[in-house]
């Protein structure tokens, strides 16, 4: 299906709410924003292959362009409002975009951009922009003569290094309502469909977020659009708009669960059927109790924007199998690797592979490209893991950020998972610092609840806390605090930023 056949058939069904304040685009009134937009494209001399760039918030608009984009054939990539101004313009230059939207609200960013592109300004002006409105406004709300399908280029949030371009294969099927593997898990599996009233928590700019909402009008349900996430205001729009679907990252579920409990029980999310999470493994502790909190509804997945294979989980499924993100679903046949490439037998640890029919490149880096297959030609995003008898994936973390301490192997993701419920902990973050004698030690940096907490008593209590399930090489030989960790909004965490810190300066 294709937003264009919902606004047939029912035109004055909102396609997308504005959480905040109630405000909505219908699906007639998408479908013909995002035709003006393909003219729009189609009178600027771009063809079907041809790359535009979107610097932008949270805003319904987001849509409007995705759409126009994806109906006539563009490659349409989508920047993180975080970056700076050096990390946009490599990606403009990196991607070969030829033209630029940007929001007001990035304004002064977008303004000292350097690369040369033609650049339009949506919702106000910048310096050196166009405005796109009125341009958008003179294009006629009819369809493009030669629509064919186009698809998403869109960049890693860069948490390991520098932003990493995705290049998927273009649809095989050039129909712009061809059906993708995603609309069909999200129906087939998720339950999803034109009944669906989805809160979208996360920022647009992010695979899985622009995925999923743009699925969700495929399926034709409605998108609640939060302009960014707020733990409280999270329930009270679940509450006020009735949504039966959503999705969140494990950070999101740690910061709801630690409001104060009179403040959860004031709003009522009876009405959720489906809370789909993914993005970085979920503590088991955490995932209880937000099945006790909202029911057996946290359904997950684990998958990358690579594409390249997915593998999913029901609550019910895995409330019998704790801490599992799933069996393959799909065409993508999952293996688990040693260092030679050879697939280990049940509950060994090794590295994720796919084998799978859908094929990517990390665009201008034929390295990483190469790292990313092994022998058998099969694709990792560089996690490591084990699977059960049954075929269940259990993650262990990613590969790269492995501390080897006295020649032992740890794997930051369970300390940190343990960390993380102590009650004065609001974020944590585990990292191998320099160390003469073991070559590297065990570092938690921890972002408490209440910063004035920050001193020697807590973290005697988070050592001995530790103590009560952790091992002793994985426990952590100094702790340290931050007022607030460097989370991308989609909940991942820069986790090399505070790594790299630790490194410069050789702590002891």
């Amino acid at each position: 299906m294709h937003p264009y056949r919902h606004a047939a058939a029912t035109p004055d069904k909102a396609a997308i709410i504005v959480a905040e304040t109630g405000a909505v685009m219908t699906y007639a009134e998408l479908d013909a924003a995002s035709n003006r937009v393909a003219q729009f494209f189609r009178s600027k001399g771009l063809a079907p292959g041809d790359r535009v760039a979107f610097f932008l918030t949270n805003v319904p608009d987001y849509f409007a362009l995705a759409w126009g984009a994806q109906r006539c054939g563009l490659r349409f990539v989508c920047i993180s409002s975080k970056l700076t101004v050096s990390e946009v313009d490599y990606i403009l230059s990196d991607s070969g975009a030829k033209l630029l939207v940007a929001g007001a609200p990035l304004g002064s960013t977008a303004a000292a951009l350097t690369t040369e592109i033609e650049r339009l300004s949506l919702g106000g002006d910048i310096p050196g922009f166009a405005p796109l409105e009125p341009l958008l406004a003179a294009q006629p709300a009819t369809p493009v003569a030669d629509e064919t399908a186009g698809a998403g280029m869109l960049y890693s949030s860069g948490t390991t290094g520098r932003p990493k371009g995705i290049l998927s294969a273009m649809p095989a099927d050039p129909a712009i309502d061809h059906a993708t593997p995603l609309a069909m898990l999200a129906h087939g599996f998720f339950g999803l469909g034109p009944d669906s009233v989805y809160l979208s928590t996360a920022p647009l700019y992010h695979a899985a977020p622009l995925g999923w909402t743009m699925t969700v009008h495929k399926l034709g349900g409605t998108v609640v659009l939060m302009s960014k996430f707020d733990a409280e205001a999270s329930l009270r729009f679940i509450e006020q708009y009735k949504c039966n679907a959503g999705q969140f990252v494990p950070t999101h579920f740690v910061r709801m669960l630690k409001l104060p409990e009179e403040v959860r029980a004031r709003y009522d999310v009876s009405s959720l059927k489906c809370a789909i999470h993914a993005a970085a493994p979920c503590p088991v502790p955490v995932k209880r109790a937000m099945i006790d909190w909202w029911g057996p509804v946290i359904d997950e997945y684990y998958a990358g924007t690579e594409a390249n294979g997915f593998t999913a989980i029901k609550a019910a499924q895995w409330l019998e199998r704790p801490g599992s993100v799933g069996t393959s679903i799909g065409e993508a046949k999952l293996h688990i690797c040693d260092e030679d490439d050879v697939s280990v037998g049940p509950d060994v640890e090794g590295t994720v592979y796919f084998e799978g029919p859908r094929p990517f490149e990390y665009h201008n880096d034929p390295e990483r490209t190469a790292a990313s297959r092994n022998r058998h030609g099969w694709t990792t995003l560089g996690d490591v893991g084990r699977v059960d008898e049954a075929g269940y994936l259990f993650l262990t973390d990613r590969k790269s950020f492995m501390i080897i301490s006295g020649g032992v192997n740890i794997y930051p993701q369970e300390i940190e998972n343990h960390l993380v419920g102590h009650p004065k902990v609001a974020d944590v973050a585990v990292i191998g610092a320099p160390h003469d004698d073991l070559g590297e030690q065990v570092v938690a940096v921890v972002q408490p609840l209440d910063m004035a907490d920050a001193g020697d008593a807590l973290r005697e209590e988070l050592i001995a806390y530790a103590r009560t399930a952790l091992s002793g090489p994985k426990i952590p030989r100094h702790i340290d605090f931050m007022a607030e960790l460097p989370r991308h909004d989609t909940g991942k965490l820069y986790k090399r930023l505070i790594r790299d810190a630790y490194w410069a300066k050789e702590v002891q």
